[in-house]
């Protein structure tokens, strides 16, 4: 079963509980899902259906007009555009973390490690950050890469490219894991690696991007 941020009301983080705008018998009777399957157009066409949500496709913001799902439910139904291919073609459109998570993470320069986690926003439920995991090839490093910064996802060879080098992400800042991502430390792995920030105005870039990387300036 699948349930849309849309539906979130309420987040105790302390409990680690979820209080949804939906009663149990709606839960119950929703779309199935095969969850080892990727998701397509299609499917999500039927699921906002049955819960009478207007789609978040076929506008500019993450959310449809706006950057929050629960602006998108309080929004009045606009139908997928017509000219939307993705909802009619049937193809493979989402995929679970189960299936990301393990995918090998290639650099500029040979492979750097493997996506072993994700890191995202409480708020937008965007997906902020992978952890990649550079034990692979040296000594246990965690990194956190934005999915921004991937030029491109290979489904089959189960490959995330970067356009990053070895001795970029080796002198990058580290993640343990446990600490909070905050401000500051997001301003310190921006500027480390020369890329515009996706808060404020989106171009604040405080230093060059390190020796033998890359940047999308």
């Amino acid at each position: 079963m699948l349930i849309s941020p849309v539906c979130f009301r309420e987040v105790e983080w302390s409990t680690r509980r979820f209080h949804l705008a939906l009663t149990m018998d709606k839960v119950r009777h929703g779309p199935s899902i095969d969850l080892d399957e990727p998701v397509s157009r299609q499917h999500e066409r039927e699921y906002y259906l049955y819960y009478g949500y207007p789609y978040y496709w076929g506008n500019l913001g993450l959310w449809g007009m706006g950057g929050y799902p629960g602006l998108l439910a309080t929004a009045q139904w606009n139908d997928a555009p017509v000219e939307d291919d993705d909802e009619t073609s049937g193809d493979v459109h989402l995929r679970s973390v189960n299936e990301v998570r393990g995918y090998h993470v290639q650099g500029s320069d040979g492979a750097i490690g493997h996506v072993e986690d994700f890191i995202i926003d409480d708020e937008s439920w965007e997906v902020r950050y992978l952890v990649v995991d550079t034990s692979d090839w040296w000594f246990g490093k965690k990194v956190l890469v934005a999915p921004q910064w991937a030029s491109r996802i290979s489904w089959t060879e189960k490959n995330v490219y970067v356009d990053m080098s070895r001795k970029a992400i080796k002198g990058g800042p580290e993640w343990g894991g446990t600490e909070a991502i905050d401000r500051d430390y997001e301003a310190g792995l921006y500027d480390y690696y020369g890329r515009p920030v996706y808060w404020g105005s989106g171009d604040r870039v405080v230093s060059g991007p390190p020796p033998d990387s890359a940047s999308h300036g």
